[in-house]
C-alpha cells in the first residue's frame, strides 16, 4: 500500500478552487506533528496559511517557482528554530515530504517550494520576506512552504522503468545492487 502511495504522488502545480476540509487539515495538522527529528528535538514550526491574499503574497516570494502558491487552497510554511537543534534542516525536509504523502493519501495534491537559499525580487532572502508577511520570530529559519489542494491535472506515475537502480549500491559506493 505504501509503495502505491509512493508511485502515484507527483508535484502538481495547478489546483482546483475547492477548499480542503477542516477534518483534512486536522490530519494534516497530525501527520506533519508526527514526524520524527534529531534527537525528537522537533525544531519546526508550521503554520498553515488558506487566506487568498497571504497565499498571493506568499506566491511572490521568490523570483520563480512559487507562483502556483496562488492557486492551491492550503500553503503550509515549515519553519524551524536554529538554536534548538543542528538537524533543523533535515528535520523540516522530513516533515515536508510526511505531508506530502498525506496529502497523497486524502486525495490532495502538493508540491514543494523551496525557499531556503533563494531570493525575492527585491533581493532579499525569501525567508526573509516570508518571515515578514508572517511575523514569524526572527531567530527561525523559514525552509519551504507545502502548496496543498485538490488536483486540476493528472499526472500519471513514474514508470518502474524510469527509475535508476544504477544509483543503488552493495557494501561499497560503485558496487552496483541490480544489473
Amino acid at each position: 500500500m505504501f509503495m502505491k502511495l509512493l508511485e502515484k504522488r507527483r508535484s502538481i502545480r495547478k489546483f482546483t478552487d475547492q477548499a480542503i476540509e477542516p477534518e483534512k487539515i486536522k490530519i494534516l495538522s497530525e501527520a506533519v506533528l508526527r514526524s520524527p527529528s534529531g534527537r525528537g528535538v522537533n525544531p519546526w514550526e508550521f503554520i498553515l496559511v488558506d487566506d487568498r491574499e497571504m497565499l498571493t503574497s506568499l506566491s511572490t516570494a521568490k523570483q520563480s517557482g512559487a507562483a502556483l502558491l496562488k492557486g492551491a487552497a492550503l500553503g503550509i510554511v515549515i519553519c524551524a528554530d536554529p538554536t534548538k537543534s543542528d538537524t533543523l534542516i533535515e528535520d523540516a525536509c522530513i516533515a515536508s515530504i510526511i505531508i506530502q504523502l498525506a496529502a497523497e493519501s486524502l486525495g490532495l495534491g502538493s508540491c514543494w517550494v523551496q525557499m531556503r537559499n533563494r531570493m525575492h525580487a527585491d533581493g532579499r532572502p525569501a525567508p526573509e520576506h516570508i518571515a515578514q508577511l508572517l511575523d514569524i520570530p526572527a531567530n527561525y529559519m523559514v525552509q519551504c512552504v507545502i502548496a496543498l489542494g485538490y488536483a486540476a491535472e493528472i499526472k500519471a506515475p513514474h514508470p518502474k522503468t524510469s527509475l535508476d537502480f544504477g544509483k543503488v549500491y552493495k557494501d561499497r559506493f560503485g558496487h552496483k545492487l541490480y544489473g
